[in-house]
């Protein structure tokens, strides 16, 4: 059986609710300073206990959408899941430190104090070096992608991240002058990826056994889906409670920052689905393996800008604003793909392939 993800009413208007946390976040800190102020001192090894659940409960619920026996199913779409590893690791995290170099140490030089120039390009690295691990389940339904392709893509995302997230980070910020806390930066990603990914998984084996899958899928899943958005929505609105005065009398950099993630989006973006083109996919393969990298694990990169340089710090401030772009923008990608999907060869998406013809046999070693 295969669920359908659709784009919820907070999934779509997650832009408009990032704006109302700001705000909210802002008046917060200035009518309760004492509370925030002492939220901020419950720390276990410079990273945010209060923070640090709120994420968890961002990401545990991602992790419990991931089937990691669909592992498996690896062979059926190799080309298309080699081009999304190599867009995800062997480009984006590079283009993403190269446009924030240009951007904010070139173009906006002489307008940001160096202190803010170090800390957003280090935003925006963790941004490049953290590909999408749930909304790309939405974004591929909503451009009729082949859903067990995108789950084969995403547990594999997931198994990579492990590995190769902390080594790129620490590569890029060292070539970028800027010091990362290494042990930090090690104990986040395993509290934030490793624990709730296990976490996930166990989860998901023991209640699909007692329960089946249909159970799982179609009642427990949906349980948490507004779990997430909650989480993400009180995350921003403790960050924006520090970053108040910041923001008040620096709104502009807000606007700075947006334009090399947007511009890196759309670019990411043309890489993959140029390259899935070119090698002619499936249209249906190719929409998901183009969006996965164009999309961020943005709740990652927000936990580990916290960790290391604190909730009220200027990464935690740039992979804020990531969260503030990403809907509006891949949804211009997702029509911008159903327009152009006759660029492929088999222009069909999932759902035509279900009721129309059966797919050819060429097609599945696409």
């Amino acid at each position: 059986m295969e669920r359908k993800v659709g784009l919820g009413f907070f999934q779509k208007y997650m832009s408009l609710w990032v704006v109302v946390a700001m705000v909210a976040g802002i008046i917060l800190g200035r009518l309760l300073p004492g509370v925030i102020s002492a939220l901020d001192k419950m720390t276990v090894y410079s990273i945010s206990l209060p923070v640090a659940v709120l994420i968890w409960l961002m990401i545990y619920p991602m992790m419990l959408q991931i089937d990691f026996g669909s592992i498996m199913r690896v062979g059926r779409n190799p080309k298309g899941l080699l081009i999304t590893l190599i867009v995800n690791w062997a480009i984006k995290p590079f283009t993403m430190f190269l446009l924030a170099i240009w951007f904010f140490k070139g173009a906006y030089g002489h307008i940001l104090t160096p202190d803010q120039i170090q800390q957003y390009i280090a935003g925006a690295v963790l941004l490049g070096a953290a590909p999408c691990t749930a909304m790309v389940f939405v974004w591929s339904y909503l451009a009729g992608g082949d859903a067990a392709h995108t789950l084969v893509q995403v547990a594999v995302n997931d198994l990579v991240i492990l590995v190769l997230f902390v080594p790129i980070v620490a590569l890029l910020l060292g070539v970028g002058n800027i010091k990362v806390p290494y042990a930090t930066l090690f104990l986040s990603v395993g509290l934030f990826v490793v624990v709730p990914l296990v976490g996930g998984a166990l989860t998901r084996i023991m209640l699909i056994r007692r329960r089946g899958k249909t159970w799982y899928d179609t009642v427990f899943l949906p349980k948490w889906n507004p779990v997430t958005v909650i989480a993400l929505m009180a995350t921003l609105l403790v960050i924006f409670s520090f970053q108040g005065k910041t923001i008040a009398t620096n709104w502009v950099n807000i606007l700075l920052i947006a334009v090399p993630l947007i511009l890196q989006t759309y670019l990411i973006f043309a890489i993959g689905y140029g390259m899935c083109k070119a090698v002619k996919v499936p249209y249906r393969i190719a929409a998901p393996a183009a969006m996965i990298g164009a999309s961020n694990f943005f709740e990652l990169a927000v936990a580990v800008a916290i960790s290391l340089w604190g909730i009220n710090s200027g990464a935690a401030l740039a992979t804020t604003v990531g969260v503030l772009t990403e809907v509006p923008v891949m949804l211009t990608l997702v029509s911008f793909a159903k327009k152009t999907r006759h660029w492929f060869p088999d222009p069909r998406t999932s759902d035509e392939c279900r009721d129309g013809a059966v797919c050819p046999t060429e097609l599945k070693g696409a």
